[in-house]
């Protein structure tokens, strides 16, 4: 099935966040503090999906404070820091509103994502996934983790289920 037809049942989009949001590196202050870049146009995204009654988690392998001050502010309740092994997470976040997996989408760019993108109805991978999440995902993206990518599969989601051009006006009007 072609990855347009998916996206039209998809409810929740998990994203990753190193590789995905980020783009991958590793920052670090003087005090030791590991500090993050995101893409505003990413977050703009994210509000966009959120008003289109999508709804967005983020489970990622390292716990990081600047992670949570931004998933705080993106209005991300289903955030989970510090799960390499993100299956029950997601299978939580199914559970909790009471989905089908073929209703989830997940966007990831590593070997720690192959166990969900194997489960979800729509598997995305970022333009620099390992080549095994690529060989798994049905739609990968143009843009790199951390520039853009995740805007890009938010974009492609809510285009698929009509709501594309009404959201665009209402942010933008």
């Amino acid at each position: 099935m072609k990855a347009e037809n998916l996206a039209k049942d998809i409810k929740v989009i998990i994203l990753d966040c190193d590789g995905v949001l980020t783009d991958g590196g590793l920052y670090y202050d003087n005090e030791g503090n590991v500090i993050k870049r995101f893409n505003v146009q990413d977050g703009l995204g994210i509000k966009a999906a959120q008003a289109c009654d999508l709804i967005i988690g983020v489970i990622t392998g390292l716990d990081a404070k600047s992670v949570a001050t931004r998933m705080n502010d993106l209005g991300i309740t289903d955030y989970y820091a510090g799960h390499l092994k993100k299956m029950a997470c997601i299978d939580e976040i199914r559970q909790k509103y009471d989905l089908e997996w073929h209703q989830l989408a997940f966007v990831g760019d590593d070997w720690v994502d192959l166990a969900p993108m194997r489960k979800v109805g729509l598997p995305i991978a970022v333009a620099n996934a390992v080549p095994e999440v690529k060989e798994v995902a049905l739609l990968q993206t143009e843009a790199t983790g951390g520039n853009g990518a995740v805007r890009e599969a938010l974009n492609f989601i809510i285009n698929a289920q009509g709501k594309l051009e009404g959201i665009i006006n209402s942010i933008g009007g």
